[in-house]
């Protein structure tokens, strides 16, 4: 199965610890660059859950003391993952808002001077 073709559902660190408590969890993937875990669970479900700064040893400790693998992603491979983040277009839509602005005011301006044309006449 592709990487992309994975869809993770976000939870909380909570709810993960109550995972790993139970013996639900197959595998982790870390990411040390985004602080997230990315969670194969034994019934198939996969989740997406983060960690507080500087706590990537413990979480690593604490899976490994369950018995659980634990993959570490590479610098380069955790900046990658990171980049491949959607971008937002917000800059798109407020050039967009300011194009419509921009359009509605000068043909205000133009209907304006045009009856002022139509009345000298």
């Amino acid at each position: 199965m592709a990487q992309g073709a994975i869809s993770y559902e976000k939870e909380s660190l909570s709810e993960y610890e109550q995972q790993l408590a139970g013996g639900q969890i197959g595998a982790v993937t870390i990411n040390k660059f985004i602080r997230s875990l990315r969670i194969t669970l034994k019934d198939g479900r996969h989740v997406l859950a983060t960690y507080p700064k500087h706590e990537e040893a413990a979480v690593a400790g604490k899976l490994k003391e369950k018995g659980v693998p634990v993959t570490v992603l590479t610098p380069e491979a955790a900046q990658k993952e990171a980049k491949s983040k959607p971008v937002k277009h917000k800059l798109r839509y407020i050039a967009g808002g300011v194009l419509i602005v921009v359009i509605l005011i000068v043909g205000g301006v133009l209907l304006v001077f045009r009856r002022r044309r139509l009345a000298a006449e």
